[in-house]
């Protein structure tokens, strides 16, 4: 089988960090370092080391920090979405970027999602497991109970085969999503204008049996809160991220 090996990503970086307040009140989310490193260079180095040539970075919250701290990058080259006028939330801020995106599968990162490696690179199994005939979008999955940082209930309960089903209310489910998926352009079909939840087209993408999830390798971190960071910023200091 062939592997679709994108080129073209998107980092959602446009968001308000109101969790992360007071450091948000000066600073921009993707902005805010954790082991020495903003969150958002963490997204664009992995995606380089991918192989991704393009990235498209949507701006909003004090857009012009985010501006300036891309401006000159070329590995992987930036390609600003700028939402200043009106946040557009996931749905409507990568709907807006798609002629940027081109008409073959690429990869969507949140900018403060990030993850310490397994034994493979995570990126290259999302594009390994990609089948176009069977998928629409293929999310990474961490674990709900052992990652550092999320003290959710999870989003998603995941069939041997990959397929996902959304969490029962009131149960707990072996999986969250991290933020990180590999979506083909025909998932935006129809999708409605102004901003709106990606949550919306992953609804439909299960309606319709054509939404897959594959576990992550590693330990997801997810830096929501100001205490966040050192949970995070510990855990790299006990691996070799």
């Amino acid at each position: 089988m062939t592997v679709t090996r994108p080129t073209r990503a998107m980092v959602l970086a446009a968001g308000l960090g109101t969790r992360m307040r007071p450091i948000t009140e000066t600073l921009p989310k993707p902005l805010v370092p954790v082991a020495g490193k903003p969150l958002l260079d963490y997204a664009l180095d992995r995606l380089a080391s991918a192989g991704v040539q393009s990235v498209v970075v949507n701006v909003h919250h004090l857009a012009d920090q985010v501006e300036r701290h891309v401006a000159g990058r070329t590995a992987p080259a930036v390609i600003l979405s700028d939402e200043r006028a009106a946040l557009l939330e996931t749905g409507g801020g990568v709907t807006k970027a798609l002629p940027h995106l081109g008409e073959e599968p690429f990869l969507l990162l949140n900018s403060d999602s990030f993850w310490i490696e397994g034994m493979r690179p995570n990126l290259e199994v999302l594009a390994e497991r990609w089948d176009d005939g069977e998928m629409d979008g293929l999310l990474l999955l961490a674990s709900t109970v052992n990652s550092v940082g999320y003290d959710g209930t999870g989003d998603f309960e995941m069939e041997s085969g990959g397929r996902l089903s959304r969490r029962v209310d009131r149960e707990v489910t072996p999986f969250v999503y991290s933020g990180v998926a590999m979506l083909h352009p025909r998932l935006f079909e129809g999708a409605p204008e102004g901003a709106f939840s990606l949550n919306l087209l992953f609804d439909r993408a299960i309606e319709a049996g054509r939404l897959y999830g594959v576990r992550m390798d590693g330990i997801w971190l997810h830096v929501g809160t100001p205490q966040a960071i050192g949970e995070a910023e510990e855990a790299i200091g006990d691996s070799a991220l």
